[in-house]
């Protein structure tokens, strides 16, 4: 029900913009974020972006990140910029209702190295 891509190999201070596309099926929503996890690590929140215009971001990618959200469109965007090795994960999509169930992206590889 969620669609994540943009995901890509990119440089050390490169760019990436990530996108996550919700069906139809998906109503009512009140979040929206954007969660990673690297091997061996715990899957960690990134960024996150609430009806109200709330959003918060990991500090690890504060100044580097931007998220963005189209209610019409159902989709939340993650532009990444200077992008770091330690960035390398598989990012996921997140959206949460008003009843607190959540959905979940397929996941999409972001590798930054040269």
């Amino acid at each position: 029900q969620l669609q994540a891509s943009g995901g890509g190999l990119v440089q050390p201070g490169g760019s990436l913009r990530l996108s996550c596309a919700a069906s139809g099926s998906i109503s009512s929503v009140n979040s929206m974020g954007w969660y990673r996890q690297a091997p061996g690590k715990q899957r960690e929140s990134v960024a996150t972006t609430t009806s109200d215009g709330y959003t918060h971001y990991a500090d690890s990618v504060k100044g580097r990140f931007t998220i963005s959200r189209d209610n019409v469109k159902n989709t939340v965007y993650l532009q990444m910029d200077s992008l770091k090795p330690e960035d390398t994960a598989v990012y996921y999509c997140n959206f949460r209702n008003r009843f607190l169930v959540d959905y979940w992206g397929q996941g999409t590889q972001v590798t930054v190295s040269s």
